[in-house]
């Protein structure tokens, strides 16, 4: 589903992003671990299309992203860290506008915008302007957005921070169903706790480089993924 091979990107005289190949494979939930500046971001918005890396390739469901960019952008949905939405609009505005973009007919785009936002209970906020949201209404409105075209990939940097335990409840049983009608998740965090019960697989990426991948077990054999974590990042 998600290929990376080889990503580098420099920032003058930075390794931001140093030779990082991983393979996504469909039905995963992959977790991506590492201090702040490990070059988390970086990969992610590299992925997305945010961001022109230096070399390497990156393949999204067979597609390469540098021949065939709106392809393989029709396929993937990305949360930020700090979703930047148009404060203007009203949630409802926002997510029509989503779903325009995306093509989504207008039965299908109601029935996912009924749906999840009953679920995350803003239904009767989506008349409001988006600048009058919590951080936390955002975030649930940022999700709801990425869902709306049914994504076969979904990139979330740091997507559990500013949710409320109900809201991150339904985002994990999101996911796993996500990864079990044959898309996939990749995304960030520092919660290892999260990454070590939710993920398929796990990476873990210190001063841009892929220092250990794989399954929880192949990644912490006896040891919590905790007690990994901080003994990898202290050599």
């Amino acid at each position: 589903m998600l290929k990376i091979q080889h990503l580098t990107k420099v920032y003058g005289t930075k390794k931001a992003v140093d030779d990082l190949s991983l393979h996504i494979q469909s039905g995963e939930i992959y977790g991506f671990i590492g201090h702040n500046g490990a070059g988390k971001t970086t990969t992610l918005k590299s992925v997305v299309g945010i961001l022109q890396f230096d070399s390497g390739e990156i393949y999204i469901n067979g597609k390469l992203i540098k021949e065939d960019p709106l392809g393989c952008k029709s396929d993937t949905a990305y949360i930020p860290d700090n979703p930047d939405l148009y404060d203007y609009m009203s949630g409802i505005k926002y997510l029509n506008f989503v779903a325009d973009i995306f093509g989504i007919n207008e039965k299908e785009r109601n029935e996912r915008i009924h749906k999840y936002s009953d679920m995350f209970e803003i239904t009767s906020d989506l008349a409001q302007p988006i600048s009058a949201y919590s951080h936390g209404m955002k975030q649930k409105l940022a999700i709801i957005s990425a869902w709306i075209h049914s994504p076969k990939l979904i990139i979330m940097d740091e997507p559990f921070v500013g949710l409320d335990p109900k809201a991150s409840h339904l985002l994990k049983e999101m996911m796993r169903e996500v990864c079990d009608n044959g898309g996939a998740i990749f995304f960030s965090t520092h919660v290892l706790e999260v990454a070590e019960k939710l993920c398929d697989k796990v990476a873990i990426i210190k001063g841009g480089k892929l220092i250990r991948s794989g399954t929880i077990e192949e990644v912490k054999g006896d040891d919590s993924l905790e007690e990994v974590f901080l003994e990898l990042e202290g050599e």
